[in-house]
């Protein structure tokens, strides 16, 4: 196991430094999500530590300079005693490590890490709540059920007297300030991790034949089920869909690799696993869909956005916020294939029309989406906190 011991930790208290602390479940997500700003606090002075579950990516964690420490985490276990110990393991490190503040990220670190942060006495705490998820979209069953335990906990974990709350669309402020589970004046947007406009810039388009591509986990609360479905309805039109990401055996709504085998021997989707270098993909691509049923703000869209590629995504939280309808991109039902295709279709049929949303969509991204002002802005939270 990776980590400081209690008396390097002290050392950097009685040092002066300011001690920041992420928490975060996967460190391959904590990477691909939270780098920049991890290294703009470390050159900005600070001794920056990382808390995730183990994996293969901590050593590349290591590598940047930043003190790695294994948490007893799991993305989609449920069982009592093993959520108990996870919250009990963050509690020990808190009190062991003593941060100045502590940035939480995504669900589990954010509810335990709040819940923790408050026992332990943490002195400042951000919760980045990266989307709310299709189960705050239900209001009976056994999803109701979870969405009001959920609501509980929140209010626990955000409930920190010196804390904000940043949140990537304004439905899922709004939906948990109604709810009382945190304070309107903790609760800030910023939209997205930022994307590096460098990295991700505009392409000749491509030849051959169009290319409609989403990247994403290959969830059913995605839309891949419609996507597929959307395929089908578009055969014989001369249309590639192309596919990519990695199962989720864990998560109870991941698409069973039959359906997808099926898909690809239907001739239905060119499916190319999990891919390491987007802006290749997209560089590929004429058409970005992303048919998801609700999500904070998807990275994918952003990353779009800046390669300069008209995007189509679905009118619900989150997916709307990432694009200037009929600017960008085009929006559609969620749950409607027939709709995704049709749109799809329209965009097949109008190349001007795929060139200009696709400069508009870079002018977008540089206005809004940039890795520096996002960095600066997260920078600035922490400041305000720790002053």
């Amino acid at each position: 196991m990776s980590g400081s011991s209690p008396a390097s930790a002290a050392s950097v208290a009685q040092g002066g430094h300011r001690t920041l602390l992420f928490i975060v479940n996967n460190p391959a997500f904590f990477l691909s999500h939270r780098l920049p700003l991890a290294l703009a606090a470390q050159q900005a002075g600070h001794e920056v530590h990382v808390a995730t579950m183990d994996g293969p990516s901590v050593s590349e964690v290591q590598a940047h300079g930043f003190i790695h420490h294994v948490l007893p985490l799991s993305r989609s276990g449920m069982n009592p005693w093993s959520e108990a110990l996870s919250l009990l393991a963050i509690w020990r490190l808190l009190r062991q490590l003593r941060p100045d503040l502590v940035h939480a990220v995504t669900i589990k670190p954010v509810l335990y890490g709040g819940m923790a942060c408050r026992l332990a006495r943490v002195p400042a705490f951000v919760a980045a709540i990266s989307g709310l998820g299709y189960m705050f979209m239900q209001t009976s069953g056994l999803r109701g059920l979870l969405r009001r335990l959920s609501l509980l906990m929140y209010r626990l974990a955000l409930g920190h007297p010196n804390s904000r709350v940043i949140f990537q669309n304004a439905a899922d402020r709004a939906m948990l300030v109604e709810a009382g589970a945190v304070k309107a004046q903790r609760a800030v947007i910023l939209r997205g991790s930022g994307v590096d406009l460098q990295q991700f810039a505009p392409q000749p388009w491509p030849e051959g034949p169009l290319t409609v591509t989403m990247a994403s986990r290959l969830l059913r609360d995605k839309g891949i089920e419609e996507f597929a479905a959307a395929a089908r309805l578009t055969q014989g039109q001369g249309i590639r869909w192309r596919l990519a990401g990695s199962l989720d055996p864990g998560n109870p709504a991941s698409v069973d690799p039959a359906l997808l085998q099926g898909w690809q021997t239907a001739g239905l989707i060119d499916y190319v696993g999990e891919c390491t270098d987007v802006a290749a993909l997209y560089a590929q691509s004429h058409v970005v869909v992303l048919p998801s049923y609700r999500e904070g703000l998807p990275k994918s869209l952003i990353e779009a956005a800046a390669c300069g590629r008209p995007v189509i995504t679905t009118d619900v939280p989150g997916c709307r916020d990432a694009i200037e309808a009929g600017v960008t991109g085009l929006l559609v039902p969620a749950r409607d294939a027939r709709a995704l295709a049709d749109a799809v279709l329209r965009l097949a049929q109008d190349e001007p029309l795929r060139v200009r949303m696709g400069a508009a969509g870079r002018a977008l991204a540089e206005r809004d989406f940039g890795l520096p002002g996002i960095v600066a802005a997260h920078l600035a939270l922490y400041s305000e906190l720790m002053a």
